[in-house]
C-alpha cells in the first residue's frame, strides 16, 4: 500500500521510496538522491506543524546547527529546504533495525 508521501519527488531531486518511521512532528522516508545517487532518510515535517509565524525561519536555523554537528553516534545531516513549502531534512541513512 502507497503511504502518503511516496513516490512524490521533493525538489526534483529526491525520490521518496518508502515509509519508515513517524512521529509527532514529521514522518521519516528511505529516499533516492537521484543527483549523487545515493540511499538518504528524509524527515518531512508535518503540515500542522508550521502554525507558528516564525517557524520557517526557526527551521532553517535548527536544520544549519544540526548540519554543524560531528559525531560517530549522530546521523549526518546533508540538506535541507522546503518543497513547495514543506520543510524537509535529508540526512545519512543509517542501516539497521529500531532499538
Amino acid at each position: 500500500m502507497l503511504q502518503k508521501g511516496e513516490g512524490r519527488l521533493l525538489n526534483n531531486r529526491y525520490q521518496l521510496l518508502e515509509r519508515f518511521g513517524s512521529g509527532g512532528m514529521a514522518n521519516v522516508f528511505r529516499a533516492r538522491d537521484i543527483l549523487l545517487d545515493r540511499y538518504v532518510a528524509i524527515k518531512v515535517l508535518r503540515d500542522d506543524r508550521r502554525r507558528d509565524a516564525n517557524f520557517d525561519e526557526q527551521f532553517r536555523h535548527e536544520a544549519r546547527a544540526v548540519a554543524n554537528l560531528t559525531h560517530p553516534n549522530i546521523v549526518t545531516v546533508y540538506d535541507f529546504g522546503f518543497d513547495n513549502g514543506q520543510p524537509f531534512i535529508v540526512m545519512e541513512l543509517v542501516p539497521g533495525t529500531d532499538l
